[in-house]
């Protein structure tokens, strides 16, 4: 049986730019946007942002999200967005996401927060994990979205 490991990235700061690059390589954002959002979380390690990476047992990214005061779109009041969440295609299935998604939420209950929030265009997968439809959001690029929310876990 494999074995995941899940890392905060605040933590290991020695895996910022492993991490920039990887999440780069799955949304196409520019690696040093997410340098710097990590970077943040590591100087503050009491606030948002805050980023996350599963490895497996040869220390590769196999899975990772982030959370962000916003994930661009225009209800400022929803704070923090989850965002960036990506397993490895050939990973999925292994009850990673299901991890991310609970671990984070634990994270941001000691953090003080108690409600998490995302965009998504998925309608079916984040209601498996205790995320309920709130409403549709503008994102900056003109586009509609899905806006989901969920309790924090205390």
């Amino acid at each position: 049986m494999v074995t995941y490991n899940w890392i905060k990235l605040r933590e290991h700061p020695e895996l910022v730019k492993q991490s920039a690059k990887w999440f780069s390589s799955k949304w196409g954002v520019p690696a040093v946007v997410y340098e710097e959002s990590i970077r943040a979380g590591i100087a503050n390690k009491e606030s948002i942002p805050q980023w996350y990476v599963v490895l497996d047992e040869k220390e590769t990214i196999v899975g990772g999200a982030g959370v962000i005061e916003n994930d661009f779109h225009n209800r400022p009041d929803l704070t923090p967005n989850l965002c960036a969440l990506f397993v490895e295609p050939e990973k999925r299935k292994q009850g990673i996401a299901k991890r991310i998604l609970a671990e984070i939420r634990k994270e941001m209950h000691q953090l003080g927060y108690e409600k998490l929030y995302l965009i998504t265009d998925h309608t079916t997968f984040y209601e498996r994990y205790e995320w309920t439809f709130l409403t549709m959001v503008k994102e900056e690029s003109g586009t509609t979205a899905r806006l989901y929310q969920s309790d924090t876990i205390g």
